[in-house]
């Protein structure tokens, strides 16, 4: 049982540090669009092409994230990856943790 133990307790830590890595990713993409940097500096060009997808989904599903020109899709994001990390991590966790008899 411990393997199982170790297997969900590795998935859930993999996915709490990738998560954690794209909400700094979504935080920086948000601070550079207030400054509006060139459109072809290939960093700018990769963080928009990981977080733009994302968000235009939540637009399109929740329309009502435009108000006003300003766009909110990225705060819905954060927040749904909120939820993920303390539902789905945290019970990953306690999984591992029940199936190793701790």
């Amino acid at each position: 049982m411990f393997i199982i133990n170790n297997f969900l307790q590795a998935i859930a830590q993999i996915l709490n540090t990738v998560l954690s890595i794209y909400v700094w990713i979504i935080i920086i993409s948000v601070i550079l669009s207030w400054v509006n940097p060139d459109p072809y500096n290939p960093i700018v060009r990769v963080l928009r092409n990981m977080t733009e997808p994302v968000f235009e989904r939540v637009r399109r599903w929740l329309p009502f994230t435009v108000i006003g020109g300003l766009d909110l899709s990225p705060i819905v994001v954060l927040l749904l990856i909120m939820f993920v990390r303390a539902f789905l991590v945290q019970s990953l966790y306690q999984v591992g943790m029940q199936l190793s008899g701790v």
